[in-house]
């Protein structure tokens, strides 16, 4: 990661553990006065105006205007300068790669999309996630240079290394060094994680999932993946192939889409990716070969996820992805197959983030970084100063 230089004037230990604590009572919060980032820290005011100063002379923290109406002499107000730096998240899918740019604190700035397909080549669906993000960048005025990190969802199985082991969805994707190729593109920290698990960590920040520490995420579309979150951390296994139940042949999830896709009553010519929508809009209105193509999907989807289940007892399914839209459809079916299986059954709930779960998940992954590699009471000797501040 190519973060800032460390400052001449490095903080002490405790000073720098004071000033941690500082901004992460800050982070993500609206401008607070110095009481209350006090109360927050544990930290006494004197000490809590010393630290405040300081970390206004490194840029991490900024003085804001009183708020509106304020009677009398206003209490002074500050926040974590988030616009320091920016985080990107891309996900490469078949048939798009989408990327968004946020600010430090992992709200989005810009977004943009570029179609591919299942058989572009692996250099051209490289340089769309190029594009993706240097579509962003220019829409919000940044350059690449104010990028701390990038992380990339891809479909597919990623080992520790970010090297794509394999890939149904992407065939040339297999055995690709992906953080390896797209470290080179980006001057920056640039990680690699399988897109499910990052829809699954979007759930438990963003989505219907937040508060639970124990949830499956079923990402489901074209293709169908699941995300793991145990004891409300995202989970990998030891050789990062957790989760990956669809490869079982006895899940059938491989091709479980046919059901949607060869119903009788898709209209020729319809695009393959079409197929599916036009099927589960179908069943919405009572359409009976399309409830029945419905049934026969989400019997082949309910193994698995019933496996899943039993195995982790979790507190909460998401049923995320492409599909989620239609959510209405899939749930109730998905639900009494379930429940007459499970001994304890979990609440099913829709994703509300649609397509950008992706995209989201790898922001907040970014974040976490960033938190490990500056923000942590371990991070390392000195707090460093912020991009925009440098000289």
């Amino acid at each position: 990661m190519s973060n800032p230089p460390p400052s001449g004037g490095d903080l002490s230990r405790l000073r720098q553990l004071n000033a941690l604590s500082a901004i992460r009572a800050l982070r993500g919060a609206e401008p607070l006065p110095l009481s209350a980032i006090a109360s927050r820290t544990g930290l006494s005011r004197p000490s809590t105006k010393e630290v405040v100063d300081e970390l206004m002379g490194l840029g991490w923290v900024e003085e804001v205007s009183p708020a509106p109406g304020t009677v009398g002499r206003p209490a002074r107000r500050y926040r974590f300068r988030s616009g320091s730096g920016h985080l990107a998240g891309v996900d490469i899918g078949a048939h798009n790669v989408r990327a968004a740019v946020a600010d430090l604190d992992g709200n989005v700035v810009a977004e943009t999309r570029q179609a591919v397909r299942p058989d572009t080549p692996a250099a051209d669906r490289l340089v769309a996630v190029e594009r993706a993000v240097a579509g962003c960048l220019a829409m919000s005025g940044l350059t690449a240079g104010n990028l701390w990190t990038v992380v990339i969802g891809t479909t597919g199985l990623v080992d520790r290394d970010g090297r794509v082991i394999f890939s149904a969805a992407i065939p040339n994707w297999t055995g690709l060094d992906l953080a390896g190729l797209l470290g080179e593109k980006f001057p920056c920290d640039v990680l690699v994680e399988n897109d499910s698990r990052l829809a699954a960590l979007a759930e438990t920040r963003r989505g219907v999932a937040r508060g639970s520490r124990e949830v499956v995420f079923l990402h489901i579309g074209r293709r169908m993946g699941t995300g793991l979150i145990i004891d409300g951390r995202l989970h990998r296994g030891f050789g990062a192939a957790a989760g990956e139940i669809g490869m079982l042949p006895e899940t059938r999830w491989r091709s479980a889409i046919t059901h949607l896709h060869g119903c009788a009553i898709v209209p020729e010519g319809t695009p393959p990716e079409d197929a599916a929508g036009y099927v589960l809009a179908a069943a919405r209105t009572g359409d009976p070969a399309a409830v029945a193509a419905v049934g026969r999907y989400v019997d082949e989807l309910a193994v698995g996820v019933a496996a899943t289940v039993l195995t982790l007892d979790p507190e909460l399914v998401v049923l995320g992805g492409g599909f989620s839209r239609s959510a209405d459809v899939l749930l109730p079916p998905l639900r009494s197959r379930l429940e007459a299986v499970c001994l304890r059954m979990p609440e099913l709930r829709a994703s509300t983030l649609g397509d950008e779960c992706v995209v989201l998940g790898a922001i907040d992954y970014a974040a976490d970084h960033l938190d490990r590699q500056l923000f942590a009471a371990d991070a390392g000797p000195a707090l460093p100063l912020p991009l925009s501040v440098t000289r």
